[in-house]
């Protein structure tokens, strides 16, 4: 355990998102996901896990150590559900939640369609596996700066 850290960021999860850049990004995927496939063809070329947490719960332990990126749009993503994409499960409002606590506002997720989230997924720096069963727990975060200090 170390102090100030949530204690449900593992080591290898903690690593790559201290090895990440501005403008990298991480995709969080729920269990049906295609993970292991898809982790052979990121920056880290292996699946991370928090296997025993739900999207939101992984989200808000990875955004309280990654800033998101202020300069883009596509700062964070959400994958759409298949002929409705306007539609937000409940899943995926529970990680919207925690993106605008992050950013201190509310800053809606862009929905992305499901193969080309699963085609952004192959460019991420790591892809984070969850416990979640529910379907659409599947999200991108890009990480931002941080500025100096004053």
């Amino acid at each position: 355990m170390l102090k100030g850290i949530d204690h449900r960021l593992n080591a290898e999860v903690l690593g790559a998102l201290r090895a990440m850049g501005h403008g990298d990004y991480l995709v969080l995927v729920d269990t049906n996901f295609p993970a292991d496939s898809i982790a052979r063809q990121t920056v880290t070329g292996r699946l991370l896990r928090m296997e025993n947490l739900t999207s939101a719960e992984a989200a808000q332990a990875i955004l309280s150590v990654l800033p998101l990126d202020t300069f883009v749009e596509d700062f964070a993503g959400r994958m759409q559900v298949v002929g409705d994409p306007a539609a937000v499960p409940e899943v995926q409002a529970e990680v919207q939640a925690e993106v605008d606590r992050a950013e201190g506002r509310a800053r809606p997720l862009p929905g992305v369609e499901r193969f080309a989230f699963y085609d952004l997924a192959k460019g991420a720096y790591a892809v984070i596996q969850t416990g979640e069963r529910r379907f659409y727990g599947c999200f991108m975060f890009r990480k931002g700066v941080i500025g100096p200090e004053e």
